[in-house]
């Protein structure tokens, strides 16, 4: 069922324009259906805090219970943002002590930028702690996005991320490791999912600390894995919600940064993402960036037009699959007071009986 357009946040027109059914409240009032409140607390920076809220929302409205899903964006403290950012982020999004006294079903925490070694060190650390502890303990089942899986994990079981040697960045093939688990019922055994970090908790590390690994890949580790109760916390190391352009724009962003000389080295392509065609267009740009940053020339423009037709989405329908097992499976244990986590007769140890 739809996304309910519940405030007037732009996200809901441009979900609109790209062929998403969304109801209008009036309309939805009209329809004698259960509502379903999930919190999407964004933390991603600036430049793609819109464009995170597009990819949650459009992977929640792509589920087909029978369900209105009013999805309520907020953020915390301790993430800079500009005027502009700020002014969005006023107008549309929710404070938490409103979040908190109304409820949720669910809970989406995104990933974010950092800018100290250790995470307990950033200055979101505490507030988002405070978003979690409420959460656990009213929220029928948190989903955590790549770095707020690290951030949770050591809160909660106190497994520190560890420094790859270099950028995990691409697309990877995964294979599940338990097919016997709700949320990965009727999904490929294998698929792909893309990747981007720079640190990484390891298979062997959860699994000691009671942690089921649902889902991993031999060259790009754990992607999915869940709580020891089976379902409070669903944990993506990888980054499912990604457009099939998000690593194009990285890409050309980690470019901008070399002509800029903010960084020294030329960035690589994203694994197992472009073709050889498309190798070879930004092979020939790169020469161009390289010779413009030592001339102090102007730069050629980016030649993401020429690319566009040759990059494939390979992981979405998988990940409409997990998502529409997981808010059906929160659809069948949460109850209908959203204060309330789990209706009656639910263990909240393991809510799925497994």
């Amino acid at each position: 069922m739809p996304l309910v357009a519940h405030t007037d946040l732009p996200t809901f027109q441009r979900l609109r324009e790209e062929g998403e059914e969304i109801l209008d409240p009036v309309r939805a009032s009209n329809q004698d259906i259960r509502e379903m409140h999930i919190g999407l607390l964004n933390m991603m920076p600036d430049a793609a805090l819109e464009a995170t809220e597009r990819q949650f929302f459009r992977l929640v409205g792509a589920c087909n219970q029978i369900v209105q899903f009013h999805v309520h964006p907020f953020t915390i403290e301790g993430l800079k943002r500009s005027p502009e950012a700020q002014a969005h982020i006023a107008k549309y999004y929710e404070p938490f002590e409103k979040i908190k006294r109304d409820g949720l079903d669910a809970l989406i925490i995104s990933g974010a930028n950092v800018t100290h070694p250790r995470l307990s060190e950033e200055d979101f650390w505490q507030p988002l702690t405070e978003v979690f502890f409420w959460a656990k303990e009213n929220v029928t089942s948190i989903l955590c996005s790549c770095l707020a899986t690290h951030a949770v994990i050591q809160y909660c079981y106190g497994i520190e991320r560890t420094r790859l040697p270099a950028k995990r960045w691409g697309v990877f093939s995964h294979k599940l490791t338990d097919r016997s688990h709700p949320l990965v019922a009727e999904i490929n055994t294998r698929f792909d999912v893309p990747h981007s970090r720079f640190n990484e908790i390891f298979q062997s590390d959860m699994e000691q600390h009671g942690l089921r690994v649902l889902a991993a890949s031999k060259e790009a580790g754990v992607h999915l894995a869940v709580s020891p109760d089976g379902f409070r916390i669903v944990f993506f190391q990888g980054h499912p919600e990604y457009d099939d352009i998000s690593l194009l724009k990285e890409y050309k962003r980690e470019v901008l940064r070399f002509y800029r000389a903010e960084i020294d080295d030329y960035p690589p392509f994203p694994e197992n993402y472009f073709n050889a065609e498309v190798q070879q267009i930004f092979a020939g740009y790169e020469q161009q960036v390289i010779s413009a940053r030592q001339n102090g020339l102007r730069l050629a423009e980016f030649p993401e037009n020429q690319v566009l037709e040759h990059i494939d989405n390979t992981w979405g329908d998988t990940a409409k699959a997990v998502f529409n097992n997981w808010l059906g499976k929160i659809y069948q244990l949460t109850h209908q007071e959203r204060g309330l986590p789990f209706m009656d007769g639910v263990d909240p140890n393991n809510p799925l009986g497994l």
